[in-house]
């Protein structure tokens, strides 16, 4: 991946405020706000490209059982590829481990690490399980989030109150098994 251009970027910011009419260098309130920009975009709404999941994976994987792990209501922001615009929510991570389990801690990091790039809610979630199937190899692995996006309130359909919900599973199931990941997921309630 390459290299960010902190400067080009906070650059890119100005040059598009003066195309939509304001200038910074006449509007005090408007001063510093390409070099914010730059820095929101590249330190945190955009961090997630920098993660190594092969490092953060082997370091926090170890020997374990369990019959079903669930990690509710993790609290993620995402910017749309769209509109540049933020969608926020919870994530609630589950899977069945087969002799290895992942730290808690790691789960939440693996999360923020496919949300905090140019994404849509879909792909994080087919992310999210596709990793703890590559490196946990569980038996099934499942996410589902629950957002609101900027997009949908802020312009077009301008629903404040819309939720979007997705669920991915990875692995196979049963019926029966289907059922309880559907239930450590938390889908339909």
């Amino acid at each position: 991946m390459p290299t960010p251009d902190r400067k080009a970027a906070a650059r890119a910011i100005d040059d598009f405020l003066r195309a939509i009419g304001r200038d910074a260098s006449l509007e005090p309130a408007l001063a510093g706000t390409g070099a914010r920009v730059a820095d929101a975009y590249i330190d945190e709404l955009c961090d997630g490209y920098a993660v190594d999941l092969a490092a953060l994976f082997a370091e926090s994987t170890i020997d374990g059982a369990s019959e079903i792990v669930s990690v509710r209501d993790i609290a993620i922001t995402t910017m749309c590829p769209h509109h540049l615009l933020p969608g926020e929510g919870v994530a609630t991570v589950s899977f069945a481990p087969k002799g290895k389990v992942v730290g808690l801690g790691a789960i939440v990091k693996v999360v923020d690490a496919f949300a905090h790039r140019l994404t849509l809610q879909e792909t994080i979630g087919e992310e999210v399980a596709g990793a703890l199937m590559t490196y946990v190899k569980p038996a099934w692995a499942g996410c589902r989030l629950t957002m609101r996006h900027a997009c949908m309130c802020a312009r077009g359909e301008r629903q404040h109150g819309a939720r979007v919900e997705t669920v991915a599973l990875r692995g196979t199931m049963s019926d029966a098994v289907r059922r309880i990941a559907d239930r450590a997921l938390g889908v339909g309630t």
